[in-house]
């Protein structure tokens, strides 16, 4: 009998996982309407006084997303008023949701990363995962990797999308 062997193992493919940068920590989303008269109106006076008698100190550490979960008519200033009250707390800020949080904190963190380590080597960007990585995140790990790859794909080993193969060079 013929002898089985792992193509995949003995492959000098690179695996790029997102997940393995994904960075730990506390989400939490925060919805201005709680503090909106029926979820839609906000008054000034009365928003400012439930701002002021929150405790925001149980954001410490988080990182936050303010969002509004109504079709209410908010002023730019009023998500501004609830960032300045969370600065003090929370690691990171953001006006929208979890996955846009999520795709900020990629933003900031991928272009830091060293992509010299996939000179030349064939890559593949690791499709499946356990924890919420943003598309947005994809699209940036394909953009910082193809400088330094020889070609780059999507998916796991066994089935992965060819995205990229570097020109050859003269």
């Amino acid at each position: 009998m013929e002898e089985i062997i792992n193509k995949v193992a003995n492959s000098a493919l690179e695996v790029f996982d997102l997940e393995d940068y994904y960075p730990k920590g506390i989400r939490t989303q925060i919805d201005i309407s709680q503090w909106l008269l029926e979820g839609f109106l906000l008054k000034e006076k009365d928003f400012r006084e439930q701002l002021k008698n929150h405790d925001w100190s149980q954001y410490q550490d988080h990182y936050v997303a303010i969002y509004c979960s109504t079709d209410a008519i908010v002023p730019a200033w009023a998500s501004i008023l609830v960032a300045i009250q969370l600065a003090p707390f929370a690691k990171k800020i953001i006006n929208g949701s979890i996955e846009d949080l999520d795709a900020a904190l990629y933003e900031e963190l991928l272009p830091k990363l060293d992509y010299t380590t996939y000179e030349n080597k064939s890559v593949i960007i690791k499709g499946c995962s356990k924890k919420p990585v943003p598309m947005r995140a994809y699209v940036l790990a394909a953009h910082n990797l193809q400088p330094f790859a020889r070609s780059i794909m999507y998916g796991e080993a066994c089935s992965a999308v060819p995205l990229y193969k570097a020109p050859k060079k003269a």
